[in-house]
């Protein structure tokens, strides 16, 4: 039997649907969402299959029985009407960018046009592009007799492409305010609304009025209405995973949450199936300049991040003429929810981390040349290959090598050299560009190891001290080590663990002393 072909790239539900493409049944949550409210916002970061789901949305209600054959939507269970059918509406703002407020407004009514022509109506091309929506709704609605469903996709792209200059962005944001502004005054008019977008601007405004839209971006309930659990993996694309080791595929792209089921990103799993190669397919599609520019502005470690707790303050939306790193990165994907705890005395907290490993490696790599001078970077499989060996020898000059090409500027007019997280910091983002399970603050019976890397064939334990200042290079890493007894947590292990002790020199910024050990057991 031929299998089923992989939809790379395809945003169609009907293509999908009749081309022969395998396809993750998300129609449970078509049901969900249409029996159960009106207004629906949902964010998600880029090539996770927004586009595909809201196409998914325009294709059963406006009918198409034919097309969910075989789908939960089709079965008894959903309580689905196929022959009650409402006229929509789609607004997608992804073709093109937008960078003042005439092109903005050239754009929306180019594409509310487009949709008044499908519908035999008119618009009036000399009034802003909300009345112009607005007009096109009441004109549908009193065309057909029903309620218009409204599908807007990508609602904040010409926000984001302006992002890197706050004040066109913010000027962009207040446009698209006006814009979805005029849906609260048709309600009436209205079967369901629901928009699409990276990021969430909600608390800036520019969805002001509409206090009955529901924000299921966080819902555990729709954790995985974009994306595929590994169970789809071992279901609907059987043919394909079945020649690639579960452990594999899930340490690479598994660990997206929002509260709830773990997803991978499709456009990684279809690229890994069709290309049969492991690679970061997602995060080459584009990590924006503007955020390690952002980065470079206000600097944080990659091990601050792994880990990192984070409010509803955090991770509710952001301001672009305020932008917070860390809000960025969780929105945009680089970060996800790795646990959270709710109560009434204390609200909600969401713990945060790199979903796997694709993210955690290239995120760090980015990091790196950022830091450092690339061309002096040791070769990848060097490292591994010293790491694996147990080579702390060879290890020691890879370190001093790579401690030696951070140019000086990066510590100008800052004291950040002189502390034991400057240095753990760093190390981390080198190691961690690997690959390999990495744990900062691994803690202890006894206290907290500095760093833990988990390679096939060792287990490296790292502690850190600086000499001078805080006096704490004047303590013996090692001695601590031993004393602490914090290779006993490993004790276990089939792995040999390997203990070194480093002193750093705030004046020369690189090793002062280095010392390797083995545990007594």
């Amino acid at each position: 039997m031929v299998p089923l072909k992989l939809p790379i790239g395809i945003q169609s539900f009907s293509e999908i649907r009749t081309g022969g493409y395998a396809y993750v049944d998300k129609t449970p949550y078509v049901a969900s969402l249409v029996q159960e409210g009106k207004y629906y916002f949902l964010s998600r970061p880029r090539r996770f299959g927004k586009s595909l789901f809201l196409d998914t949305l325009d294709c059963a209600l406006s009918g198409k029985k034919d097309l969910f054959k075989g789908l939960f939507l089709d079965s008894p269970e959903s309580s689905w009407d196929f022959s009650v059918t409402w006229p929509v509406i789609r607004i997608s703002l992804g073709q093109r960018i937008n960078t003042t407020s005439d092109e903005l407004h050239e754009y929306l009514t180019r594409i509310i046009s487009r949709e008044a022509e499908r519908f035999g109506c008119a618009i009036n091309p000399h009034i802003s592009p909300g009345f112009q929506l607005e007009d096109l709704i009441r004109d549908v609605n009193k065309k057909t007799g029903l309620q218009v469903v409204l599908l807007v996709d990508e609602y904040d792209k010409p926000i984001l492409d302006n992002i890197s200059t706050p004040s066109q962005s913010a000027v962009m944001r207040d446009e698209l305010k006006s814009f979805y502004g005029m849906i609260k005054d048709i309600d009436h008019l209205l079967k369901f609304v629901f928009l699409t977008g990276v990021s969430k601007f909600a608390k800036t405004g520019i969805f002001s009025g509409l206090n009955n839209l529901n924000d299921i971006t966080l819902d555990s309930r729709y954790s995985a209405i974009c994306g595929y659990t590994h169970e789809d993996l071992m279901e609907v694309f059987s043919d394909y995973s079945k020649n690639f080791l579960e452990s594999e595929i899930r340490e690479w792209y598994n660990g997206y949450s929002w509260t709830g089921q773990q997803v991978y990103n499709p456009f990684d799993i279809l690229l890994l199936f069709s290309k049969g190669m492991y690679r970061p397919y997602w995060f080459e599609t584009g990590t924006p300049t503007f955020l390690l520019k952002l980065w470079q502005e206000k600097p944080r470690f990659p091990a601050e991040y792994d880990g990192l707790v984070a409010g509803e303050e955090l991770l509710g939306s952001f301001d672009p003429e305020n932008i917070r790193t860390e809000t960025l990165l969780f929105q945009a994907g680089y970060l996800t929810i790795r646990s959270f705890v709710s109560s009434a005395e204390e609200g909600t907290w969401y713990t945060l981390g790199f979903p796997n490993r694709e993210v955690r490696e290239s995120f760090n790599r980015q990091i790196l040349t950022v830091l450092q001078d690339v061309q002096n970077l040791v070769p990848l499989p060097d490292i591994r290959s010293v790491l694996e060996s147990g080579n702390s020898q060879d290890l020691h000059g890879i370190f001093h090598t790579f401690l030696s090409s951070i140019p000086h500027d990066n510590y100008r007019n800052n004291l950040i050299s002189r502390f034991e997280g400057y240095y753990a910091s760093v190390v981390y983002a080198y190691l961690a560009s690997l690959g390999y399970e990495i744990i900062p603050e691994d803690t202890t019976n006894k206290g907290r190891i500095d760093l833990t890397v988990k390679t096939r064939s060792y287990i490296w334990i790292f502690e850190f001290k600086v000499k001078g200042i805080d006096h704490s290079g004047d303590k013996e890493p090692l001695k601590q080590i031993k004393e602490r007894g914090y290779a006993e947590k490993y004790a276990a292990e089939s792995r040999p663990v390997i203990e070194v002790g480093i002193v750093f020199h705030p004046g020369t910024r690189n090793i002062e002393s280095w010392e390797v050990g083995k545990p007594d057991f």
